[in-house]
């Protein structure tokens, strides 16, 4: 019944994921880029075109980025891992779960971060499939067995202590972008025109936290240590693919971007598939 279920949500999201991100990369028409005051008294550069036309040039320079790698990552990587988890194939159940992550991460971003426009019932619809379809792929598995999959050859400590790294340089990134905010009077980086910081309390409030459990559960050879680790790799991958797009299309923008968010996120995506491979091929 599950994978009848699944069927039909992957199916559909695929199908509206392609719509929106063919929308959003090459939708037009509009005044073009302006400038805006926004409520913090700061001078804003509007993107003013498409789909984002009311979104700031920077978030929708990063839209665009993040559509791009949903059509040509995403969308593929999700039809391939549920052809393989319909074989009952153990890689492509983790896959499926792990590619559920990201478009989940994705479509809540697109729902509370996006200013509104005519596909905001989309990117709900998309938000709600991706969630409900992660809690079926985690209800599926057994968690106690999922430890006596893997290889003793897994290299446990790398997997580890690059997701206990990973979590605390997020942690370290957004904070020192925040903290000057809370303990003085400036306004927080990157808010432009919108309400709060909706990407900093998505990963402060899930990824660091799972970056972390997943590393020190995965080092005390827990089986929920696996399952996350498993999950929160392939999420990794398509995020910091995307961000490492976002960053590289932004600077080719002239838009100001610190040379770590440059450099660092494109060095994630190398170890991060280097960790992934190394874990599946680890699998009985």
């Amino acid at each position: 019944m599950n994978k009848k279920i699944l069927g039909s949500i992957v199916i559909t999201i695929v199908i509206l994921a392609l719509f929106a991100s063919l929308m959003g990369i090459f939708s037009s028409g509009g005044v073009g880029e302006f400038e805006y005051i926004s409520i913090h008294g700061d001078k804003v550069s509007i993107y003013g075109k498409g789909i984002y036309k009311n979104d700031s040039y920077s978030y929708a320079t990063q839209a665009i980025a993040q559509d791009i790698v949903t059509v040509l990552l995403g969308i593929p990587l999700l039809i391939i891992s549920f052809m393989l988890y319909v074989k009952e194939s153990f890689k492509g159940k983790l896959l499926l779960t792990g590619t559920m992550g990201y478009f989940l991460y994705t479509y809540v971003s697109y729902s509370f971060l996006s200013m509104y426009n005519s596909l905001f019932i989309i990117y709900v619809i998309l938000m709600s499939l991706s969630f409900f379809a992660f809690v079926i792929m985690m209800m599926s598995f057994e968690i106690e067995s999922i430890k006596e999959k893997f290889k003793k050859e897994l290299p446990i400590k790398f997997i580890s202590g690059f997701l206990i790294f990973l979590g605390i340089v997020l942690a370290l990134m957004w904070l020192g972008r925040i903290a000057p905010s809370i303990f003085g009077s400036e306004t927080p980086e990157g808010i432009d025109h919108y309400n709060t910081l909706v990407i900093q309390a998505m990963d402060l409030g899930f990824i660091v936290p799972i970056s972390l459990i997943s590393g020190i559960l995965l080092i005390k050879r827990r089986s929920m240590g696996y399952l996350l680790s498993a999950i929160i790799l392939t999420k990794g991958i398509t995020l910091f693919i995307a961000v490492s797009t976002m960053a590289i299309m932004m600077f080719a923008s002239g838009i100001d971007i610190s040379t770590v968010e440059l450099v660092v996120f494109p060095l994630f995506t190398l170890v991060a598939i280097y960790l992934q491979y190394a874990l599946i091929k680890n699998i009985e």
